[in-house]
This record gives C-alpha cells, structure tokens and sequence, in this order.
C-alpha cells in the first residue's frame, strides 16, 4: 500500500492525452468531407476507440435553421434542439455518437458569442480582433469536448473549401491548437480533388498541390490525403502526390465513388489502410476492427432478396441532401428484412390536380415535413388515395398533419379543414399554432426543438410498432393538433396513438380500420442506425412487403 505522509497531496494521475483529427477539404465543395469523416470514425469505433464529432461551419448564419434546403439541404435536428449540418446525421448514423449543440459551429456563433462578450466588457476595454479573439473562441470549442475527459478520439471537419476567406479564421485557430497540444496528438487530413481529362488520357495533381500549398501558407501540413478520384491512383502517381505534398506514399488514399452504397466507405478506407494509418500517425495501439457486422449489412444493401417500391410525395424531391436521413432510414429498414428499395420521387405539386395513378404501383406511400403551403394540396390527396386504397403510409411532421386535414375534410365532414400555416383565417383549424407560440416573432425561436417524450397509448399499433409505452423523439416544428377535433375525428376512426406525458399535445396518429397508417409530429429519421433501425420504418417496410405480396 502506498503510505502518503500527513499534509502530502496526491498527484493527479493524467489519463493518456486526447487525439485530434483534423478534415479540411480542397480544390471544390462536395468531396464528401463528411462522410470520410464518419467513415474513419466507424473504424475507430470498430478498433475500440471513444470517438466524437464536430463540424465547423464558416457561413455567418447562427444555424442552418432558417436556410432554404435548396441551400443547404436537410437540417439535422439534435437530442438538445440544435439545428445543424447534415454532417451530423452521418456522424450519429456511422457511430455511437449522440451529439449536442457543442458539436456544431458557425462563423454566426463565434462572432455573436465574440460580440456579446465585447458589449458585457469581458474583454477589458482591449480592441477586439480575429487574432486571438475570434480564434480563441474556436479553439476553446475543441477543447469543449476533450476536456469532458469521455473521449479518446475527436474528429473536426472544416466546411467549405480551402482557399475560402471564410474559412480562415478556422484554419488559424487549428494552427495555433496543434501548436498547443502538439503535432505528435494532431493528425491533419485533406479531403482533395484529382481530375480525369479525358481529352489527355490522365488524371492530374495540379489541383492538389495547389490546394495543399494554400493550407501550407497558413502553416498547416496534412499528413494524409484523401483523393477523390473516378480512376484508380497507380503507384508513380501516388509517388508524385507524395513527394509534391511532403506525405510518405502509404498516407495517399484513394476514394473512388461507392459502387452501390455509402455503407461501403468504410469497407474502402480499410482497404486502403486509412484506420492503421491513422493510429499509427496518433501512437495508438489499437486492435483490428470486427467489421462483419457491418459487411453483413452492406452485402444485404446491395444484393437484397427481395425489392419494394416507396413512394416519397415531398417539394424538395429534386434535391438529393433534402430528405437525407429519411432515405437513409428507409434504407436501414428494408435491410433489416433483406430487402432493397425503389425510390419513386414524387413532385408535390404536380399533382395537386390529381394523383392520376402515380400511386398505383407502390407498396408504400411516405409523406416527409416542411414548411409552407406550396405542394400541400398534393400531399393530402396522397394521403387521401393512401388510406382509401389501404396502402401502407408513414407521415412525418408536414405529413401528420396533411393527412389530418385529409380525413377531416374527406371522412368528417369537415370541409374548410386546413391548417392556420396554410391560412390564418380558416374556420376550422385542425392543425393551429400553440397559443404561447403566437407572439413569437423570431423565426428559429418559434418551433418546438429537440427530443420530447411520447407517451404511448394501450392496444394500438403504435404500442405493437414500439413495443414500449414511452418514447424519445425528435421534433422540429411549429404547428400541432387542435385536440378541440379530438373526439369528433376519434369518432370516425382517427385515433390518437401517442401524446405529450399530460395529454396535451397530439404525437403520433393512426387509422383503426387501416393496415398501416401511422403518421407522427416528430423526426423518426434522426434516429435510425445502419443496424439498428427505426421502429417505425421497420413496420412500415414490413407493411409495404405484405400488400406487395
């Protein structure tokens, strides 16, 4: 036994120090930044590591709340009530991750938090700068996590591209960190570009070594390179890439585009030895990482038994990064039963005239949220020839409470059953604003955010779905069921499955007399694994395979 004399402190015992990964990416947007990221941190994950995630993001709004998807795709939505980055959802989809409000930030939210310090005094009547002001407010983000002592491994990827003004600041407090913690803690990624011209016959670095001598001026040298490439890297071009960009050859990775499905990416990078790369970079003695869980999902998404088709009626249909988690969710459900999915990607507005039998060759009809009137008389007449026709329907959000007015107008009688987001003087309000949320004027403080519990009710499919009488959900929205319709549209068969804890609020949705119609206030897509998936993807996919036959 150790004998400490009398007035004597212990020593702190330090743990071994936290690792940083650094991803920044070059020569264009859209490399998939965010997925190498969640790729490498599946592997280390799989290698027993504590990983954690954060995304920077240089453009001055606070959040991606308020931004148009058309700009910026799917707002992910936190268990906190954050709004972020879709990268998020690759972050918690590809790990065990569960992240916070901490794992996001934007150019918006430095400064504001800069500023508001400059106006309390907290800086000392100093002048306030980008250097050490702002940078300082950066680092002290990354330091956030570490500090939480939970992790062995944090992973930060810088949006944007590098060359970017906006992105500067960032780059300069990564700097000034790996200066700080040391490089031997530090592993640099760059997630870059090497063109095929076709006219040429060859693939070429120039982009490349440009890219990496911008982040060479601001004092920062990757020691991997990621190279998103449509042609294999042969061995002489790889030892170009190395010696122009000061990386040892086995550091040049190649990332060709996924044959199939973005589940293979970790499969890739392992191939290519990106996992034992980096550790060895970290000094970190890790084991081989089990991945047959992971290849038996993979084999079951790409070559399935069987195949159904799902009809998504959405206004955002011709974006891809839209509806992202909801097609991934779907993904991870029809894998669980070994099957693939045919997307059929329905315009909302074009048929708001009629849906004309662009329904009738699906097995499940999916009707996701959003926000304003445009497309909405389409998507109530999907879910009207969804429950007349007893096709499976899943509603999320906009899709609860369309189907709402559906069976308000088509099935009670209600004929002007609208919601007061689509027009303020309707008679019969259906779906309204919550009254403490009408003098609300702010549109990012005006939803309910985050995760809320749902308490389930007996002898419903719900209960059946879930197995469970309470759940955690995700939601992100303004508008909610009036319950002054309750017991008139229970009457006909509408039955409210799930409520907030006291009653209050309307949550989940079903028809008695249907297969499978459910439709929920809240996200469920924010919370389905590659192994694990959604409730209630998994009983709608189950339901479509049944009326498929």
């Amino acid at each position: 036994m150790l004998n400490i004399a009398r007035g004597a402190t212990a020593a702190k015992i330090e743990g071994p120090p936290v690792k940083y990964i650094f991803v920044t990416g070059g020569v264009v947007s859209s490399l998939g930044k965010g997925l190498a990221a969640a790729a490498l941190g599946t592997l280390l994950e799989l290698r027993g590591l504590r990983v954690v995630f954060q995304k920077f993001d240089p453009y001055l709004n606070v959040d991606p709340g308020t931004m148009s998807p058309f700009q910026h795709g799917e707002v992910y939505v936190l268990n906190d009530g954050a709004e972020t980055d879709l990268d998020l959802g690759h972050y918690e989809r590809f790990t065990n991750c569960v992240l916070s409000r901490h794992n996001n930030l934007t150019s918006g939210q430095v400064y504001e938090s800069v500023i508001n310090r400059e106006r309390r005094g907290d800086y000392l009547g100093k002048t306030v700068q980008v250097i050490p002001h702002v940078t300082d407010e950066i680092k002290a983000r990354i330091r956030e996590l570490s500090d939480e002592s939970k992790y062995d491994v944090v992973i930060t990827e810088v949006g944007g591209t590098t060359g970017d003004i906006e992105g500067l600041p960032f780059l300069e407090a990564i700097r000034q960190f790996i200066l700080e913690v040391g490089p031997q803690n530090v592993v640099n990624i760059h997630v870059t570009l090497v063109p095929y011209i076709k006219a040429a016959r060859e693939l070429k670095t120039k982009p490349t070594q440009q890219s990496i001598a911008k982040l060479r001026e601001i004092g920062l040298q990757p020691q991997v390179l990621m190279c998103r490439t449509e042609h294999a890297l042969d061995a002489e071009l790889r030892q170009k890439l190395s010696m122009f960009c000061n990386v040892v050859p086995e550091a040049v990775i190649e990332v060709r585009d996924v044959a199939h499905t973005i589940y293979e990416a970790p499969l890739m990078f392992h191939a290519e030895g990106l996992d034992a790369l980096v550790c060895k970079l970290l000094g970190l003695e890790t084991p081989e990482p089990d991945l047959s869980n992971w290849r038996k999902f993979v084999e079951r998404v790409v070559s399935p038994k069987k195949r159904v088709k799902i009809a998504v009626v959405g206004k955002y249909i011709d974006l891809q990064d839209a509806y992202k988690s909801i097609y991934e969710s779907l993904t991870h459900a029809a894998a669980s039963q070994d099957c693939g999915i045919d997307l059929k990607l329905i315009d909302a507005e074009r048929i708001e005239d009629g849906v004309d039998g662009q329904l009738k060759d699906v097995a499940g009809v999916l009707i996701p949220g959003g926000f304003g009137d445009r497309g909405v008389e389409g998507k109530i007449k999907a879910a009207r020839f969804a429950r007349e026709n007893k096709l499976p329907y899943l509603g999320l959000c906009l899709g609860m409470q369309v189907a709402t007015i559906e069976f308000a107008r088509n099935v009670c009688g209600i004929a002007n059953a609208n919601s007061s987001e689509f027009d303020q003087t309707s008679s019969d309000p259906v779906i309204c604003l919550l009254e403490e949320q009408r003098e609300v004027r702010n549109k990012g403080a005006s939803m309910r955010l985050g995760t809320w519990p749902t308490k389930i009710q007996h002898g419903t499919l719900a209960e059946k779905i879930y197995g469970s009488d309470e759940v955690l959900e995700r939601h992100r929205h303004r508008y909610e069921f009036n319950m002054k319709y309750r017991d008139q549209m229970r009457e006909k068969g509408f039955e409210i499955s799930g409520t907030s804890p006291d009653g209050s609020l309307a949550e989940l949705v079903e028809l008695r007399d249907h297969p499978y119609f459910l439709a929920c206030q809240y996200h469920p897509e924010f919370q389905s694994k590659p192994n694990k998936p959604h409730p209630l993807f998994k009983g709608f996919i189950q339901a479509a395979l049944a009326h498929q036959g």
